[in-house]
């Protein structure tokens, strides 16, 4: 990312979610958008599913027509197989092309980066998908990622830094073990640049004192608990929209209240 559009990020609020896969990663993120677009706070709002398997469409109740890997195919077949001309025509209408993968509602817009199906190494085309998510960016007060465990692919596809990392766990050992996992990625191999990070524990029962002594061995920040809510299987099993979660759901009050620590 070259340093005029890095500083101009810097400017925004941009707010990642990561944690290992089974922790109710999507669902949370769901909630925490829905909890962001509601907050005076976070202004216009984009959220960015950098999650291959685009679970968070479908929780949200977002009909995702086009993604980045989309584009990414149609550059690298362009590349391959068209003439100067349709490659000349292509780069011109690139940041045309990434608006036109928004799904926009009301202060709210939606990118979702999808899979590709071309295998190989192809920074080149990243770092220009990047820098053209980067300049859409520019028109939103707030970006919030939904990425993996690893941070590796939020770097490389979507943005080199982040303001809040969220690090989702459950309570088990190896939630613990993966949580430990990240914080060594940030700290040590400085995979991402962020200016804070902090753990969310979910699906928390009776156990508070534990968890809250556990994250203090690995040295991390809490950031939230997020108490079992059975509402919300309830509603995945029903294939309804998380964000139409009753206002008195215990859960969502919840993410309420990380939303103020992380605004």
């Amino acid at each position: 990312m070259d340093k005029k559009l890095e500083k101009k990020t810097n400017n925004k609020n941009v707010i990642a979610v990561c944690g290992k896969g089974g922790v109710g990663k999507t669902a949370f993120t769901a909630m925490l958008a829905r909890c962001l677009k509601e907050s005076q706070k976070a202004g216009n709002l984009l959220i960015v599913d950098a999650d291959p398997a685009m679970g968070l469409p479908n929780t949200m109740g977002i009909t995702v027509n086009k993604t980045i890997g989309d584009i990414r195919n149609l550059i690298i077949d362009t590349a391959r197989n068209g003439f100067e001309a349709d490659q000349i025509e292509l780069s011109q209408k690139l940041d045309y092309l990434v608006f036109d993968t928004l799904y926009e509602d009301d202060g709210m817009a939606f990118l979702a980066m999808g899979r590709t199906d071309s295998q190989g190494c192809f920074c080149s085309v990243n770092d220009l998908l990047k820098k053209s998510i980067g300049i859409l960016s520019e028109n939103f007060d707030t970006i919030l990622i939904d990425g993996e465990a690893g941070l590796e692919q939020i770097n490389r596809q979507v943005m080199s830094m982040v303001d809040t990392l969220v690090i989702l766990t459950d309570t088990s050992a190896r939630g613990l073990q993966t949580v430990e996992h990240i914080k060594k990625m940030i700290t040590e191999e400085k995979v991402l640049d962020c200016n804070k990070f902090g753990v969310v524990f979910n699906r928390v029962t009776n156990n508070q004192s534990l968890l809250e002594q556990a994250a203090e061995k690995i040295g991390i920040d809490v950031l939230g608990m997020i108490p079992q809510d059975d509402k919300i299987a309830e509603y995945d099993l029903m294939g309804v929209p998380l964000v139409d979660l009753p206002e008195d759901s215990r859960a969502l009050n919840d993410v309420r209240e990380i939303v103020k620590n992380i605004l």
